[in-house]
């Protein structure tokens, strides 16, 4: 489903899930999922550490393995880290304990409480196993850097139109968003700013 924005039935299926925070709270939390790979998780993390932002990277096992001392310095440098499956697995066509399998083994390498689910959905059985052991974080605001009909532009129109307080914010760290982001995302950062939004991870 290709939206900017999470509809009424996606937080009523997964009720417990986090989908948007305080929305009498100026602030945003921005997330990256897919990571880490050497194509695009350097160029972020450079630029977060340029604006003086804290993000939270949903991370994909096998990368971390892959490409570990990338994990690594995401949590040296103060960043937050989610479990985003071992190899991005979609739960519709696993069962819970095949999923659940894929995720622990994820995060023997990732060591995270957060998780959220790759393309944003889960069958009912995963969804109450895996919130017995996380806290799922899903999004308020996909800014669709993935999608080849966006341009830059596009997603960064996609985080002024749709930015608000409490916004959870959904980028992407891999290889289909990465020439987007590079002048997405700094001035998405440069935007949010000048707004006066303050930049939170997860507790």
């Amino acid at each position: 489903m290709i939206i900017e924005q999470p509809s009424w039935f996606l937080r009523w299926i997964y009720p417990k899930a986090l989908w948007r925070m305080d929305k009498h709270d100026h602030s945003v939390y921005l997330t990256f999922d897919d990571g880490p790979i050497p194509e695009s998780t350097p160029f972020i993390l450079d630029t977060l550490r340029k604006f003086g932002v804290k993000a939270t990277f949903f991370m994909v096992g096998e990368n971390v393995a892959r490409y570990h001392e990338l994990y690594n310095r995401i949590v040296a440098e103060g960043h937050q880290v989610g479990n985003h499956t071992f190899n991005h697995l979609g739960s519709l066509k696993h069962m819970a304990i095949t999923y659940g399998q894929n995720v622990a083994m994820a995060n023997d390498l990732i060591k995270a409480h957060l998780f959220r689910p790759p393309h944003g959905w889960m069958k009912l059985s995963v969804y109450w196993w895996v919130n017995r052991y996380y806290k799922i974080v899903m999004w308020d605001l996909v800014t669709r850097d993935y999608s080849k009909w966006m341009t830059a532009e596009d997603v960064l129109n996609n985080v002024k139109r749709y930015a608000r307080n409490g916004s959870i914010i959904t980028f992407h760290d891999s290889l289909k968003s990465i020439d987007k982001l590079h002048y997405a995302l700094p001035a998405a950062l440069k935007w949010l700013q000048e707004q006066g939004y303050e930049f939170k991870t997860f507790e």
